[in-house]
Parts: C-alpha cells; sequence; structure tokens
C-alpha cells in the first residue's frame, strides 16, 4: 500500500477533500446551530460585494476595512442562486490555500534539495493537512489569499524574478498592509556577495572595503527594480482606488489601521486596554487620539522591520521571513486567530533544520505550550462572551499575558535557529519508509 506522502497528488487530493468537507460541514452548522461555521469577516465581505454588484461603494458596508480589489473578487457572491453562490468565496479561499501549498513545495525543493520528495511532502502537509488551516479559509477568512502572495514573494525572490518581485511586492502591501515588513529582507537579501558567509576570507575582504564603496555597492540593478517596480505598483493601485472611492478608501483600508481598537477575539495582552478604549470613546461618542496601547507599534516594527531582517535576512530569506512574521503577530496590539496562519506558510520552511525537529521533546513541549496557552485564552474568552462572566481581569489578561511569553519564547528559538544555520543549510534528514 502506497505511503500517503508517496506521491504529490495523494497529498493535493488529501487537501482537497479536506476543504470540501468542512465546506459540507459548514453548510450543515450553519443551517443548524445558533453557533455559525462562517466567519462573520465572510458576511462583511460579501454585504461589501453586494453593494459593488449594485453600482456602489464596498465602504456602505460598515467595517468593511480592505482594499475594494477583495470585494470585488467576490462579486460572484451576489449572484444568484444565492444559496449556491454564497459559497464562491470560501472555494476562492480553499484553492488559495492549496495554491500557497504548491509554492511551498516549489521554495522546499530550491531550499532542501537534498531531502527527499517524500520528505518535503510530509513538511507541506504541516500546511496543506492542517485542519486550523483548512478550516479557518473554509470559514471564509481571506488569509489564504495572503498566503499564495508571501509565498510567490518569497519564490520570486529566491529565483532572482526581481520585476516579479517588485510587482508582488507592491500588491501584496495594496491587498493587506503586513506585507511590507518583508521589503528590507527582499532588499537586504538580493546583494552580489550574499554568499559572502561560505567562505571567511571573503567575509573579512567585504569588511575591508572602504565605506563609501560599500554604500555605494548597496544600489545594485536588482534592489534598484524592486524598489521602483514595487512602488509603481502599490502607488498605482492605490490611485486607481482613490479615483473610484476618494477618502472612504484611505480611511478604511489605511488610516483606520493606526486608530483600531478592536478587542474581540483579540489574544493580545492589549486586550483589556482595547476594551477600555473602546467604551470610553463610546461614551465620548469620538475617537480619543493616540493611547498607551498605540505605542505597541514601537518594539513590534523595531523587530520586525529594522532587527531580525539585518540580523538573519542573509542567513535565510524563509527563515527570517517566519521570524519577521512570528514577531510582528505577537508583538501586534490585535492578534486574532486568522493571523496565525500568516507564519504557518513558513513553518515548513524553518523546521526541517529546526532545534524543534532535533528535540523532539523541545518541540513537542512548544506545540504543547502554544496549544495549551491558546486554549486557555478561548476558555477565558468563552465564559466572557458566551456566558456573560466578566473575565476581563484576572483571567483573560493572565491568559492573554501567558500566551504572549509562550510566542516570545517560541521567537526566540527561531531567532537563534536561523541564525546559527547561516547561509549552509543542513536540514534533518527524515528516513522514508
Amino acid at each position: 500500500m502506497p505511503s500517503v506522502f508517496s506521491s504529490s497528488a495523494i497529498v493535493f487530493s488529501l487537501a482537497t477533500l479536506l476543504r470540501v468537507g468542512l465546506l459540507f460541514y459548514g453548510l450543515y452548522q450553519d443551517n443548524n446551530s445558533a453557533m455559525k461555521y462562517t466567519d462573520i469577516d465572510y458576511m462583511v465581505f460579501t454585504d461589501a460585494s453586494r453593494f459593488m454588484s449594485q453600482g456602489q461603494s464596498p465602504y456602505l458596508r460598515d467595517t468593511y476595512r480592505y482594499t475594494p480589489l477583495l470585494a470585488w473578487l467576490l462579486i460572484p457572491t451576489a449572484w444568484q442562486p444565492s444559496w449556491l453562490c454564497f459559497l464562491f468565496g470560501k472555494v476562492l479561499f480553499a484553492l488559495a490555500d492549496l495554491a500557497a501549498g504548491w509554492l511551498l513545495l516549489l521554495v522546499l525543493r530550491t531550499e532542501y534539495p537534498t531531502l527527499s520528495e517524500k520528505t518535503r511532502l510530509k513538511y507541506a502537509s504541516i500546511w496543506l493537512l492542517n485542519p486550523m488551516v483548512a478550516t479557518i479559509s473554509t470559514r471564509g477568512s481571506s488569509e489564504g489569499l495572503l498566503g499564495v502572495l508571501v509565498m510567490a514573494l518569497l519564490w520570486a525572490v529566491l529565483t532572482r524574478r526581481t520585476v516579479l518581485v517588485g510587482f508582488l511586492l507592491g500588491f501584496g502591501v495594496h491587498f493587506k498592509i503586513y506585507p511590507f515588513i518583508y521589503a528590507p529582507s527582499v532588499i537586504w537579501f538580493l546583494s552580489p556577495v550574499n554568499k559572502v558567509n561560505k567562505n571567511s576570507s571573503l567575509a573579512s575582504k567585504a569588511e575591508s572595503v572602504p565605506l563609501l564603496d560599500r554604500v555605494l555597492g548597496f544600489v545594485t540593478r536588482e534592489r534598484i527594480t524592486v524598489t521602483l517596480v514595487s512602488l509603481l505598483t502599490f502607488s498605482g493601485f492605490n490611485l486607481w482606488m482613490y479615483s473610484l472611492y476618494s477618502y472612504p478608501f484611505l480611511q478604511h483600508t489605511y488610516l483606520h489601521h493606526l486608530t483600531r481598537i478592536d478587542h474581540r477575539h483579540n489574544f493580545s495582552p492589549y486586550n483589556t486596554l482595547l476594551y477600555l478604549s473602546s467604551s470610553s470613546s463610546a461614551a465620548a461618542g469620538e475617537s480619543q487620539g493616540l493611547r498607551f496601547e498605540s505605542l505597541a507599534f514601537i518594539p513590534q516594527l523595531a523587530l520586525s522591520t529594522v532587527a531580525i531582517p539585518l540580523i538573519l535576512a542573509k542567513q535565510s530569506l524563509p527563515g527570517a521571513m517566519l521570524a519577521q512574521t512570528f514577531a510582528f503577530v505577537t508583538f501586534n496590539k490585535v492578534c486574532t486567530s486568522q493571523y496565525f496562519l500568516w507564519y504557518l506558510v513558513f513553518l515548513p520552511l524553518y523546521l526541517p533544520s529546526s532545534s524543534f525537529m532535533k528535540s523532539p521533546v523541545l518541540g513537542f513541549g512548544a506545540l504543547l505550550m502554544w496549544v495549551t496557552s491558546q486554549a486557555l485564552w478561548l476558555h477565558q474568552a468563552f465564559q466572557l462572551e458566551f456566558l456573560g462572566t466578566s473575565t476581563f481581569v484576572p483571567g483573560l489578561w493572565l491568559a492573554s499575558l501567558i500566551f504572549y511569553l509562550v510566542n516570545c519564547w517560541i521567537l526566540g528559538v527561531i531567532i537563534t535557529d536561523v541564525g546559527k544555520r547561516g547561509a549552509d543549510k543542513k536540514p534533518l534528514e527524515t528516513k522514508d519508509d
């Protein structure tokens, strides 16, 4: 009997069946349970699409905080028959999951050529056969689309397709702001002396080059191309959307995120502060400007856009992007379960040479701590949102703090691993059955 991982066709077929099964289960739960399977965000997306299908602005739908392109993609959900067309977006997001998995496999082949195809499929299955990933997409979260864009960006960088890199970076930031954190790593990685770490004598020679020559040497054709194409792409899409929807586009797609005070389903330790801020703002009838929790972006951006790219990007671009994303999500003032997909897509690229694989006790312990601390938070949140019990302090806040500390520890292990590995990757070989 062939192994599940003996063929990519088997793995992708199982990944497809998993998502099809969840789509049908979602229909059943939505029709028979008070607790709906469909994510509230999907209702926001489809309502916005319905407005667009009528020639109106998607921002007529309260809480639509995305580029109009997303609502445009989902316009078929407004067609008839409604019960069938309503699934279009979920199917699209599920297909995006599979496309991201295919790109992930391509990157694994590039990064780990010594691993067998069977082993690479096992690692790719961490994304493709992950129930959490499949559930989030089939509930109607659009994070699968970001998975495709980010994996395509990584693949394009590793294969030196600079024009495509610039387009994907610019479009990705337009579609969802957070991919901007990858720009420093991409630019730093695209260096003519990117392999200098493999030879200590070359490294010493590079360090002896005069400062002015090193600055001038930083400006390469690849870096200029990526920078210009990404800026033109980002600006082009923004000008196009602004010409159609003017200020509401800027406010809801970008400016809103500077002062957002979302506290529901938020794992961040800032949860309680955001709740208090939302209450006081509602009482005052208006936003009260910059608050303490708004300063969360300082350590968040210092780590994800400066420190980690400078230290890790030339060691391992996939590892650096994982660490960046993990830091960005961990330190963000709003941290929901959908955000976990942002870094889970990088996990198969990191694990082959990670401490978590070399030490099963460490790996299992980290997974157990991450799941348990998350479950602890969900227990407190369930009592608050469904039972009406006030668990803000100390229960929910302490659970948020524990989850935050666990994530900080995992981030430390990731950064240490990527830093040690450097350009000379030595993945953990897995014997085929």
